[in-house]
């Protein structure tokens, strides 16, 4: 491993993993096929499977130094208590999904990956708080499907979204989301509470949508830019701001992401090295086949 430490000596990498964001896409691509891999304890394994893939693929493409997986832990958090529609729209998890939550976790252990997550938060909490606590002792790279991290992208801070199939990633970094969006990554926040989120299932200023957001916050900057200068907007984006205020004030609240969550973590137990029998073993448990030629990437304990 000579070489590879080499690298890391200056600054360690570090790779913080949205669990779910992972899970989710590995599950629903295999899944939609009725191909749920149940094993001969009649538990379904397809999204942990294609978690795994995912993860050592992304492992073996960005090299990080340090690894941790961070996770929802239930629908309840602080958003929910300040909006009763926040992500309502969210159908249940599928039957065979439901098992695979906690086999998921196990699967992470055997890599002697730190799991995280907190009641009352998302895991995007839990991965802004370590991510912004590192500071510049690290260069951090978020790996998740949800372009909502985006807004946590700063000098030592960039993301990598998920594409389609397995190893293709949009890698952003200040620069280039400032070349896509015309906006700097703290001002998503203010972009989502404007246009809103169907997804999360939050309104918004109804009525204002993508287009209009970007083009207010490239002229004014930020919410109270906007609010400053109303009556310089057209009567049509003034009435329907000043309507929905409330809402807006209250979107930007559940698009922010916390970066204060009183979570205990300590980078140095997120160093990357697992024992490759360990993790046969777990592979072998869940009657996992051909996942072995994924382990070939780096020294093990």
């Amino acid at each position: 491993m000579g070489e590879k430490k080499l690298v890391n000596q200056n600054k360690p990498s570090f790779m913080l993993v949205d669990g779910m964001a992972l899970l989710f896409r590995a599950y629903f691509a295999t899944a939609v096929t009725g191909q749920f891999m149940i094993n001969s304890k009649g538990i379904p394994t397809n999204g942990v499977y294609g978690f795994v893939k995912h993860f050592l693929t992304a492992v073996s493409t960005f090299n990080p130094s340090h690894v941790a997986v961070c996770w929802d832990m239930g629908s309840k958090t602080f958003r929910t208590d300040m909006y009763d529609g926040y992500k309502a729209n969210r159908p249940d998890a599928p039957v065979e999904l439901i098992p695979q939550f906690d086999l998921v976790k196990e699967m992470v252990e055997a890599f002697d990956v730190p799991n995280i997550g907190l009641a009352g938060y998302e895991a995007d909490d839990c991965i802004g708080t370590i991510a912004k606590g590192v500071g510049g002792d690290a260069s951090v790279r978020i790996l998740t499907g949800d372009q909502d991290i985006l807004q946590l992208i700063d000098d030592h801070i960039t993301v990598a979204l998920l594409q389609k199939g397995y190893g293709n990633y949009l890698v952003h970094t200040k620069d280039t989301f400032f070349e896509a969006k015309g906006i700097h990554p703290r001002q998503m926040i203010d972009l989502k509470a404007f246009m809103g989120d169907s997804s999360d299932n939050y309104p918004g200023v109804k009525g204002i949508g993508e287009k209009t957001a970007l083009k207010l916050l490239q002229q004014y900057e930020h919410i109270e830019g906007v609010l400053a200068n109303l009556e310089l907007l057209t009567k049509g984006q003034r009435q329907k701001i000043e309507q929905d205020l409330e809402m807006l004030h209250l979107s930007r609240q559940l698009a922010e992401i916390k970066c204060d969550v009183p979570i205990q973590y300590d980078m140095n137990k997120s160093f990357f090295q697992f024992n490759r029998d360990k993790v046969m073993s777990k592979f072998e448990e869940i009657e996992f086949r051909g996942l072995h030629r994924f382990l070939d990437i780096k020294e093990y304990a």
